[in-house]
């Protein structure tokens, strides 16, 4: 068998199932392109969508919710200076894509005279960071229902005090097609899968709760034996370690933070002042400070999108541009910001492959894809026995950040009570306040263990959302702010 180049691969499925069935083709987008150009813009695309997605749940041991859906439509953009005028529509057809690219051409300057030159046609490069699946189809109904009942099988077993188990199975596949002003033409197969596991533990009249999961763009398949017991470990022993926990102690304190998902962390309170936008708005609290120390030496933050297999990578980004491995902040100084197109050409630099849209019916805008800081040469052994007193927070539940003062609020959703260097108690309630670029600038000690989240993250900003990725070593801040219960 032959197997054709993966861009010329990824264009053909995404033709095939957006263009073909429609009665369209590649010189009816270059049509729809040459009317909004008609009129003096500084950018204009066209995105297609096509998303399956599948969603089943379990609950005291049935299955009693399933779901699946289809959506299709084409958004359609022009760009005239910090005006953007957007358009979109669920009909896929030559008149639809007309319509809306004359309504769009509107917020530009009429009356430039003669025929606009059709650029060059541009394929997007070559790349592969996941097969181009459908992951729904990688396992049958059966087959899933299946591995939900053995992911509650596995949990009740570890341990008499498990009350009640809720296990979830959601499988998406996303292809996707840019068309730009600039001749720029790409296009994205999007798998996508994650399994949750939610346990319930009771004593003694007490009930607590403890959460797994994960997953990423590949199928179904991933999930075998052993990821499945790590999943059901982790949310097991989590609330089995919550049933013995105590109100946390309140004040101002040493918090080592766990590798992996508490990178969460990172994510608000770091992650989305790094955003463009925000930057070229003035209104983050790391605009205008590139070349400057905004962290500890040692600490350096990156947001790369071409990792293999994960949640938040991507091929290509929403506009068409390459994802790419940018290093944000190195040994502490900040480097750059996370760029769309828009917002890359009014600040005079380059896209980072980081323009993001939640689906066709939403305008792209800087957004992370994978943000992780670099390990260091400690052992996390060494930082936790570091702790005089203080918190040792291993699980995260949710958080805010204010962009513009970059102070943050998170609750812990497991941790310890430290002294001396000794695990001495589970908390509950902990809340972890303070300012991004502050508490990156109290980072005493970076373990040598960095680690990426299982899969499970989604961002939210201006009411859209996106999978993404977090992780981080672990980490000892010091003078840390814990709200607590004590």
């Amino acid at each position: 068998m032959i197997s054709r180049e993966p861009t010329i691969e990824r264009l053909a499925t995404a033709q095939q199932l957006l263009l073909t069935p429609f009665g369209l083709d590649e010189t009816h987008l270059a049509k729809a392109l040459a009317e909004i150009r008609a009129h003096k813009v500084d950018d204009a695309d066209l995105y297609f969508q096509y998303t399956r997605a599948e969603g089943w749940s379990l609950e005291e041991g049935i299955v009693k919710t399933g779901s699946f859906s289809i959506d299709q439509g084409v958004g359609v953009r022009a760009v005239s200076g910090e005006k953007t005028a957007f358009a979109y529509s669920d009909d896929i057809s030559e008149a639809s894509l007309l319509d809306a690219a004359r309504t769009v051409r509107a917020i530009a300057t009429a009356g430039k005279s003669g025929r606009v030159k059709a650029p060059a046609r541009k394929v997007a490069g070559s790349r592969q960071l996941y097969g181009g699946i459908d992951p729904i189809a990688t396992l049958d109904s059966t087959a899933k229902v299946a591995l939900l009942e053995k992911v509650e099988k596995l949990a009740r077993s570890r341990d008499p005090r498990v009350a009640q188990v809720m296990a979830g199975l959601a499988s998406e596949y996303d292809v996707v097609l840019v068309a730009r002003a600039d001749g720029t033409l790409a296009a994205d197969v999007r798998p996508l899968v994650r399994l949750s596991v939610t346990v319930i533990a009771e004593q003694n009249g007490r009930r607590e709760i403890g959460s797994g999961g994960g997953g990423g763009r590949f199928g179904l398949g991933y999930f075998g034996d052993e990821q499945i017991a790590e999943y059901v470990d982790h949310a097991v022993n989590s609330a089995l370690t919550n049933l013995e926990s105590r109100p946390a102690p309140a004040g101002e304190m040493t918090v080592v933070l766990g590798p992996g998902w508490p990178g969460i962390l990172l994510h608000e309170a770091v992650g989305h002042g790094l955003e463009g936008d925000f930057n070229r708005k003035g209104s983050s609290a790391f605009s205008g400070r590139i070349g400057q120390r905004v962290a500890a030496k040692g600490v350096t933050v990156l947001d790369d999108g071409t990792i293999a297999d994960r949640r938040g990578s991507l091929n290509v980004d929403d506009e068409g541009n390459p994802s790419q491995r940018n290093v944000l902040i190195e040994d502490g100084i900040l480097k750059g910001y996370i760029q769309d197109s828009l917002n890359a050409r009014l600040m005079g630099v380059a896209p980072t492959g980081n323009g993001r849209r939640e689906s066709y019916a939403h305008l792209p805008m800087p957004r992370m894809t994978n943000t992780y800081m670099l390990g260091g040469d400690r052992h996390p052994d060494e930082i936790v026995a570091s702790i005089d007193k203080g918190l040792y927070a291993i699980n995260f539940g949710g958080g805010q950040v204010d962009i513009t003062s970059g102070k943050f609020v998170f609750s812990a959703s497991e941790a310890w009570w430290v002294e001396k260097g000794k695990l001495l108690y589970p908390v509950k309630g902990a809340t972890i306040v303070g300012n991004g670029p502050d508490a990156l600038t109290r980072v005493s000690m970076i373990g040598n263990d960095m680690k990426l989240d299982t899969g499970v993250g989604t961002c939210g900003k201006e009411g859209q959302s996106v999978p993404v990725g977090v992780g981080q070593p672990t980490l000892r801040i010091d003078r840390l702010t814990v709200g607590g219960t004590a």
